[in-house]
């Protein structure tokens, strides 16, 4: 019977220690990290910071202190809800969705049109160059006058089309 006592006590002494290692104490620190312990919050925390503190009269007396707590176990809301902005709802998701679309769309089309230009100058300054090539070559060109006649250009008008065709190189083809 003395054993029965003995391990009867042992038992409840057990019993007792485990509520203890249940009580553990949860709050965000002053760098935003969540702090899980055994100890309360170190002095100075303020209870919206705190989340979870075990049963009893300790975290009612935290929280009175800065009279800012909700109920025990539970998050601080009205705190979360000055620190972090409401959700949008669906409808403000979709539009900020489509006009994001759109911008996309706008950025795209515009780059193609830019692409398309700069095609279209590359292909202008080559042809430029190549008409150079060829006045500076010295063959003979002839050019087809109003009435159907073939005329072959002076070198006073080669010179002037060189000039023309380098200003345009120059200008455009930079």
């Amino acid at each position: 019977m003395n054993q029965r006592i003995i391990r009867l006590a042992l038992a409840t002494a057990l019993i007792a220690f485990t509520s203890l290692a249940q009580a553990q104490w949860m709050w965000v620190n002053d760098k935003g990290v969540k702090q899980f312990s055994d100890q309360p919050p170190p002095p100075g925390t303020p209870a919206n910071r705190i989340l979870k503190g075990p049963r009893g009269a300790a975290v009612a007396e935290l929280r009175k202190d800065t009279a800012e707590a909700p109920a025990n176990g539970e998050e601080a809301a009205e705190g979360n809800e000055k620190a972090t902005p409401a959700k949008p709802t669906l409808a403000e998701r979709n539009a900020d969705f489509k006009k994001r679309q759109q911008e996309t769309a706008e950025k795209t089309a515009k780059a193609n049109e830019d692409a398309k230009r700069e095609a279209e100058k590359k292909k202008y300054c080559a042809e430029a160059k190549s008409n150079i090539g060829t006045l500076e070559s010295g063959a003979r060109i002839a050019e087809t006058g109003p009435n159907g006649e073939r005329n072959f250009m002076s070198d006073e008008a080669r010179a002037q089309k060189i000039k023309e065709q380098r200003e345009s190189v120059n200008s455009i083809c930079k």
